[in-house]
């Protein structure tokens, strides 16, 4: 079959296609034919070897931690009635850029009817992540929130979510393509950080926040902090911008405010299969949708991963295969 694999950390171009036996599903597992592989921007940082402590991946490994697809065949031990099925998997050691995939059955999850593999893919990290994360924030009606990275794969959920729950909701995100994908999304108000002044024009319109939803870290995640008012609750679980803007903790304790780090999103496997489960019903029930801006065949990985790091993808990206 074939599988991007990565044998030296690099740029885009050592994501390399290549041929690799054809996986079969051994007891407990499922053989899944894939349809479309999650692509998180993360995975390019770790394909420059900057994964850190947090993600400390060795090359040679394959890219990619998750699937849609269609179940082919099963293993022992596995009801049969799985083939043929819809499903969306994490796919973690293995890889996901890839045509197959053999996984645990107790790690699936049926896509429902409603809901199309991309966006199944879609919502296998970031769904599962942005249900985490208002259930960790206490959001109530009429909180001032901001989202940063509020056009990404994980921002667009975290507005529609925000939006849902009767937040007064603001977006920060780079270019008038991202602010317009913001407002479709139900912001009130979406910023440029490009414009100097955007924390002077969210303080303006909000007096100050309830809620920072950080998915941009570096300079801009430090900003947003610096905009939250006392008792208020701050999350920092996204770094392109320049890692995570993680707070003095004894500022923030004299402030009597809420941080959240990327360590309280790592969630358990009991956790993640009920977010995920979660996200999907609530996708499939037309209360929440990915905003998917690009995809790319399996073999134009390295374009992907060029583009998500170019900065000029807007909303998810995903692999096709």
């Amino acid at each position: 079959m074939r599988v991007i694999e990565v044998a030296a950390f690099g740029g885009p171009e050592v994501l390399t296609l290549t041929e690799a036996p054809e996986p079969a599903p051994r007891p407990g597992e499922v053989l899944v034919e894939v349809s479309v592989a999650d692509v998180l921007w993360v995975e390019t940082a770790i394909r420059r070897g900057a994964g850190g402590d947090h993600f400390p991946v060795v090359p040679p490994y394959r890219p990619g931690v998750g699937v849609a697809g269609i179940v082919g065949a099963v293993g022992e031990g596995v009801d049969p009635a799985w083939v043929g099925r819809r499903i969306v998997t994490r796919t973690d050691e293995r890889g996901g850029y890839l045509e197959r995939a053999a996984v645990p059955v107790d790690g699936v999850l049926p896509v429902p009817d409603e809901v199309t593999l991309p966006d199944a893919a879609a919502l296998l990290h970031d769904g599962v992540t942005a249900m985490g994360l208002l259930d960790l924030v206490p959001l109530r009606a009429d909180d001032r929130v901001l989202i940063t990275a509020a056009a990404g794969g994980l921002g667009a959920l975290l507005v529609q979510q925000a939006r849902a729950a009767g937040a007064y909701v603001v977006a920060a995100a780079r270019g008038a393509a991202k602010r317009a994908a913001a407002y479709r999304l139900g912001a009130d108000l979406a910023v440029d950080y490009a414009d100097p002044g955007w924390t002077g024009l969210v303080r303006a319109a909000t007096g100050g926040l309830d809620v920072v939803l950080d998915g941009a870290g570096g300079g801009y995640g430090r900003a947003a902090f610096g905009l939250l008012c006392d008792g208020g609750w701050f999350s920092a679980h996204g770094t392109p911008a320049g890692g995570f803007a993680v707070p003095d903790v004894d500022t923030a304790r004299g402030r009597g405010i809420n941080v959240l780090s990327i360590a309280d999103v790592q969630f358990g496997p009991e956790r993640r299969r009920r977010y995920l489960r979660a996200a999907l019903e609530a996708a499939a029930a037309g209360r929440l949708r990915p905003l998917i801006g690009q995809t790319f065949p399996l073999h134009r990985a390295a374009e992907a991963h060029r583009a998500i790091e170019d900065r000029s993808v807007v909303g998810k990206t995903l692999l096709t295969v």
